[in-house]
């Protein structure tokens, strides 16, 4: 008897025990976000506000993803690309996907690392792979809502 009430003690436990689930941010992302400072290779070239940015073409820069599974980005030139954009399960990376015109060498494909927990307010990403329009640098963003 102590036996069966030891092992229910212990699978009680155990089953109370699961992991946490993570909590899409979608909702804190689903916005158009701009440029409020830009990174290249750890020089900062854009800072919203400032008349004497290196890069002053960040101040055109619009990362928008207001509705579901549609993003549309407009870079430090100036083009529009568009596509799809997705959230990784993990909450770590956000992927923008079939995105039209490719912009090169990337397949279509351009992902961000989610730098800290977005709060609605800011959103900071970091490039996984260096971009060809600045010099093959890895860039990071801090974004604003616009």
């Amino acid at each position: 008897m102590k036996k069966q009430l030891s092992l229910l003690l212990v699978l009680a436990c155990f089953g109370g025990c699961r992991p946490k689930s993570v909590m899409p941010i979608t909702n804190q992302i689903s916005k158009i976000w701009k440029a409020n400072t830009v990174t290249e290779a750890n020089v900062l070239v854009f800072t919203l506000g400032t008349t004497t940015n290196i890069k002053p073409g960040y101040g055109n820069f619009l990362l928008d993803l207001s509705q579901p599974d549609k993003a549309s980005l407009t870079d430090v030139d100036g083009r529009l690309t568009t596509g799809t954009w997705t959230v990784s399960t993990d909450n770590k990376r956000l992927i923008l996907n079939n995105l039209t015109p490719k912009p090169t060498n990337t397949g279509g494909i351009i992902e961000y690392y989610i730098l800290t927990a977005p709060d609605g307010s800011s959103l900071k990403l970091e490039r996984t792979a260096d971009s060809r329009k600045t010099g093959n640098t890895v860039n990071q963003y801090d974004l604003i809502p616009r």
